[in-house]
């Protein structure tokens, strides 16, 4: 057996290139020369203290995804409100671009947030995320329009944007990493399913609001006062949010390896705390360096690639749906905001009716063939689908929505069990976040804007579809080279289970491959 099947500390496990080079030696040194787990060293995790988790998790997703789906269902009228002065194929494009900026700051929040995530504790940091975008979201429904303050109303839109974008890049890693540090390895991709319910309950509390608000002031009203509701709204939910997730004790995951941390500092002698450990005086040891950063991006420098690969493929697919799907039909073809909103209301109810079950599925055959079926059925069925859209029929464009929301439930009901999984603990809160900022800044908060620009520029409403597929291509050959995690442990933490029972067997399975 060569070097690499001898690593006893089981990384070869997790080597793709061992993999293809030595699948036999591989098994072995997967099957054999995995760490050794005691029966006090195995995380129990009682369901209900599993369903506070989730449920604060997923809230404060809720909350991320609601703030942004005002913004993209109100694009238009934000168009109109914020940038008045320009001309009116100008205002949308204008709105768009003022989406996107926000995007621009998230690697910058991702690797402030992430570092200190890792540093300081997953909790922490996930409730100073929810106060910040909380109070930009309610600020934006403050801001006077264009018409009264001029061109300070769009720069203020700009600031509360960006400052919804900084807080946002530690949100989506900060919450994965919460609930699949807290999950099961056997349900981590049932539970993590739940943070994408949060993701859909966002845009369609989002939407039905607009739609109710529609409905009862009219098109005039919106224009002149009734856009400020939802994000006025956004407070109180964020302080909702803030009081579930201040409830909560920190991971097991996060407190183990803290544990040997401390552990491995007290043999060696160590003079500076390690990452998170607390000081005589309560603070968390350790400062953030560049050094941190470094170590990260130099460390997982392969793995980071891989996450912004798929995280890129994932969220094209993702904001092209929910995001930019409602204004391409107020655009393209026309339709009053409650018919387009209508439709994309009862696309993500039936996504969101199925999502656990995708949950599920991804945990009993494992998550590689669910995303294989949502990015190759992003690549067949996207121009299809469009042109049903395009026939401008209300079952038309359900049916063609339908399809494409069929592609994305394979991909939200498993990704959010996947990522946090491409990383070891010490590391993970901090290489998630920046690797998931950096591909949502450059790829998915651009979409909407990109789309937009390629139908003006390249005249034909399928620039949509093309754009997704050519990002679909993208994700094929991502999870093609992703390793499979289902059912296994974090690496970097020892395996957790539901009950006692599951432990002892964890056990006895590790004596059975001894002999």
């Amino acid at each position: 057996m060569d070097a690499e099947a001898q690593d006893n500390d089981g990384s070869t496990a997790r080597d793709p290139a061992a993999r293809r080079r030595h699948p036999l030696l591989f098994r072995v040194a997967q099957a054999k020369l995995r760490p050794r787990w005691r029966l006090s060293e195995i995380t129990v995790t009682e369901e209900p203290e599993i369903r506070r988790a989730v449920r604060a998790a997923a809230l404060g997703n809720a909350m991320e995804w609601f703030d942004y789906g005002i913004y993209a269902y109100l694009a238009v009228t934000l168009g109109d409100v914020f940038y008045s002065g320009a001309s009116e194929g100008t205002r949308t494009i204008l709105s768009l671009a003022t989406f996107a900026v926000s995007f621009a700051v998230r690697p910058l929040g991702g690797a402030f947030f992430g570092p200190l995530g890792d540093r300081v504790g997953r909790k922490q940091v996930l409730a100073l995320t929810m106060i910040l975008m909380a109070s930009a979201t309610f600020s934006i429904g403050l801001i006077p329009s264009y018409d009264t303050i001029g061109l300070w109303a769009p720069l203020l839109l700009i600031i509360a944007r960006l400052t919804q974008g900084f807080s946002t890049g530690g949100e989506y890693g900060g919450a994965a990493t919460f609930i699949a540090e807290y999950a099961p390895d056997k349900r981590r991709g049932y539970y993590g399913s739940f943070l994408e319910m949060g993701t859909l309950a966002g845009y369609i509390g989002a939407s039905g609001l607009v739609l109710v608000l529609t409905a009862g002031i009219g098109e005039d009203g919106m224009a002149s006062w009734g856009w400020r509701i939802p994000f006025l709204i956004g407070g109180p939910l964020g302080a909702i949010g803030l009081y579930l997730r201040l409830r909560l004790e920190e991971t097991p995951a996060f407190v183990k390896s803290e544990a040997g941390r401390a552990t491995v500092a007290e043999v060696t002698g160590e003079a500076e705390p390690a990452l998170g450990r607390k000081t005589e005086g309560g603070k968390a040891g350790g400062k953030q360096t560049p050094g941190e950063l470094r170590r990260i991006m130099a460390g997982q420098r392969q793995t980071m690639l891989l996450c912004i690969a798929l995280v890129a493929a994932y969220n094209v697919a993702n904001y092209m749906l929910l995001t930019y799907m409602p204004t391409y039909l107020t655009e393209v073809l026309d339709w009053p905001r409650a018919e387009q909103l209508a439709v994309v209301i009862a696309t993500m109810v039936a996504m969101i009716s199925v999502v656990t079950l995708v949950g599920r599925a991804n945990d009993r055959i494992g998550r590689k063939p669910l995303l294989m079926i949502g990015m190759v059925g992003f690549l067949v069925v996207s121009a299809p689908a469009y042109i049903l859209v395009r026939q401008g029929a209300v079952l038309a464009v359900f049916g063609g929505m339908l399809l494409l929301g069929a592609c994305l439930i394979c991909l939200q009901g498993t990704m959010s069990a996947t990522l946090p999984a491409l990383f070891p603990t010490e590391v993970r809160y901090g290489s998630l976040a920046i690797g998931y900022n950096l591909s949502v800044a450059v790829f998915g908060g651009t979409t909407p804007a990109v789309i937009e620009g390629l139908v003006h520029v390249l005249d034909t409403p399928m620039a949509a579809a093309y754009y997704t597929m050519a990002f679909a291509v993208v994700g094929i050959v991502s999870v093609s080279l992703l390793t499979e995690t289902a059912g296994l442990p974090l690496e970097g933490s020892p395996p957790a289970v539901a009950t006692a029972a599951e432990a002892e067997e964890v056990v006895r399975t590790q004596r059975r491959n001894l002999l």
